[in-house]
């Protein structure tokens, strides 16, 4: 368990699973979004005057559709974008990449990121969804269909662990390292050569700050080049990840959804549900295959709602009712990839594009 620091969709005649969400307080502090949860009516949302404030001067600007990645500005100058984490996070780095120039707004968990977009607190959201080492995170998967943004752009991320710690300390003197527990799986070599005691802790930049913060002198963190700078800490080694492909592909979201267009790679997201029975999945994979569309992705997700089906013929067994997230090569600009959405709408039990947008085909 890990250590707490300081510190343009097509939906069928279906229903879409619930997309219920409770009420929030929402709190703006210093640099740092704050949502705290609470009973008030489902119809209402209190928000406190740092936050209303924010929201009038969100308001004051036209919504951010736009056939470009950063909506009025190129250089993403005037935009605040929210991360999950604190300064120094690879989601920051990865929010800058997406967005140079923008104006960060660090949250502190995954949900509260979507909620500031929707609360006009920030204008982008840009957070992981999967990692060629660790896989999904299947945390935001969930939340992309809880919530209503949409998709408008990708960004992949090198994920190039250092391991960091106060002025003056070595490597000898180290007893223990925090970091992510994902982090700490990615070093496992250079951890056990270190013989260390790992310790699992919400973020790599939050380890960072905390051995910063308490001036430890036997303890280091895994965290990024970028935490090291912002919290002033000696870099012992760089490239500790035991391999040097690691690789984390992040979502930039936005209220309005973008124009597809066909003039770059582009790629589309979508959700859907079947019914039970023999090859309903393979129907529903051939609408792209006959079509020459290629798949990138197929992730499936339990239906948190209506988990179980009842038996299918003569099964005795219960099945879960699957959600089906998929990501395919074209534009929904391109016919093609329109066709193949309305066949797999002819017996989809609920469809919903999360959004079409540029391939992210630069790495850094």
């Amino acid at each position: 368990m890990a250590t707490k620091l300081p510190g343009a969709s097509i939906s069928s005649s279906s229903h879409p699973p619930s997309t219920e969400k409770p009420s929030c307080k929402i709190k703006l502090i210093a640099t740092r979004v704050s949502i705290q949860s609470r009973r008030i009516s489902k119809t209402s949302c209190c928000i406190d005057s740092d936050a209303a404030s924010a929201i009038s001067r969100s308001q004051n600007k036209r919504p951010l559709t736009s056939i470009n990645l950063t909506g009025c500005s190129k250089d993403g100058a005037g935009i605040r974008v929210a991360y999950q984490g604190i300064s120094g996070a690879y989601s920051e780095s990865a929010a800058e990449k997406a967005y140079p120039n923008c104006e960060t707004v660090p949250c502190e968990q995954f949900d509260i990121a979507f909620q500031a977009v929707e609360n006009w607190i920030a204008d982008r959201a840009v957070l992981p969804v999967e990692n060629s080492l660790g896989g999904s995170i299947h945390r935001n998967y969930d939340l992309l269909l809880r919530h209503r943004l949409h998709i408008v752009g990708e960004v992949q991320l090198s994920v190039r662990h250092c391991l960091l710690a106060n002025h003056g300390v070595k490597l000898e003197d180290l007893a223990r390292v925090l970091s992510h527990p994902q982090a700490l799986a990615q070093c496992e070599h250079k951890l056990t050569s270190l013989r260390v005691v790992r310790e699992a802790v919400d973020d790599t930049a939050g380890a960072a700050q905390f051995v910063a913060l308490h001036k430890l002198k036997d303890t280091a963190a895994v965290a990024s080049i970028s935490a090291a700078k912002i919290y002033d800490l000696n870099v012992l080694a760089q490239d500790i990840q035991d391999d040097s492909d690691n690789i984390t592909r992040f979502l930039m979201l936005a209220r309005e959804p973008l124009i597809p267009g066909t003039d770059r790679p582009f790629k589309t997201s979508i959700v859907f549900s079947l019914d039970e029975g023999p090859g309903m999945l393979y129907k529903a994979l051939a609408v792209f295959s006959m079509r020459d569309i290629n798949l990138t992705k197929i992730e499936s997700r339990p239906q948190r709602k209506r988990p179980i089906l009842r038996p299918v013929g003569n099964s005795d067994g219960l099945n879960f009712d699957y959600l089906f997230y998929c990501d395919f090569e074209a534009s929904m600009a391109d016919h093609n990839a329109q066709n193949a959405l309305k066949h797999l709408k002819e017996f989809a039990t609920f469809l919903r594009v999360l959004g079409s947008y540029p391939m992210d085909i630069n790495l850094i």
